[in-house]
């Protein structure tokens, strides 16, 4: 067996796949099932954790966003996700490369592919398996929004995971997190990890040069330029 020698970490929402606006919905329909109350609003997402994310939306309905509060709402998301497959299947897409991309890395055994998502571990299984993305990467190996607040966490734990399962050892010059926002830059960073940006979110190849991305693109189409640049 080949011990692989790069961490590649992908981020799923807008950098793999976008669900156009379902997302939202699914908040909608998981606040009053969790707690029999309109919804109200929805708190910020872009690159940010689901516990976060749980928590300030929990604040904007009046609700105190204690443990026991983030964890209904968050079996509740679940559950709405779980109810809509059909539907993020229908309204949702892959974005462009990002299967190509996916699938030419996952025959480089040198390479061990995971994620690192602001999802919650059931949701990120729900929308990897609607678009057929999961069988690329090691879920094993990746790191959700539900093991820890911090994204720069999710990079030493996705790290640990890694390591437990392949036997490779992976530091700041073999991982690579790639990405679409500010954030996944700074958790980068912060976690002594590469990063390359993508810029198929709301943040433009500028803005993600800006922020620090060492590579920025605009998407994923070049199979070929992206594998130059995770190995480089």
């Amino acid at each position: 067996m080949i011990t692989p020698r790069l961490l590649v970490l992908w981020d799923i929402d807008h950098t793999l796949l976008a669900s156009r606006g379902v997302g939202r919905e699914m908040y909608v329909r998981a606040v009053p099932a969790a707690f029999g109350i309109p919804f109200v609003d929805l708190a910020d997402v872009s690159g940010r954790t689901e516990l976060d994310i749980i928590a300030e939306t929990l604040v904007v309905h009046g609700i105190e966003p204690s443990d026991a509060n983030v964890a209904r709402l968050a079996q509740a998301l679940t559950e709405s996700y779980e109810a809509a497959r059909a539907e993020l299947a229908e309204r949702g897409r892959v974005l462009p490369g990002a299967r190509e991309a996916l699938a030419a890395f996952a025959q480089d055994l040198a390479l061990c592919q995971a994620v690192l998502t602001g999802n919650l571990r059931a949701v990120a299984y729900v929308k990897l398996e609607t678009f057929g993305l999961g069988r690329y990467v090691n879920l094993d190996a990746s790191a959700y929004g539900d093991d820890h607040n911090v994204r720069a966490e999710l990079v030493h734990l996705a790290r640990r995971r890694a390591a437990e399962r392949t036997g490779g050892s992976f530091g700041r010059t073999n991982t690579v997190l790639i990405g679409d926002t500010p954030r996944d830059v700074e958790a980068a960073h912060m976690a002594g990890a590469r990063v390359i940006a993508v810029a198929s979110g709301r943040s433009s190849v500028d803005e993600l040069r800006k922020a620090g991305a060492e590579d920025a693109i605009s998407d994923l189409v070049d199979t070929t330029n992206l594998k130059r640049l995770l190995t480089g």
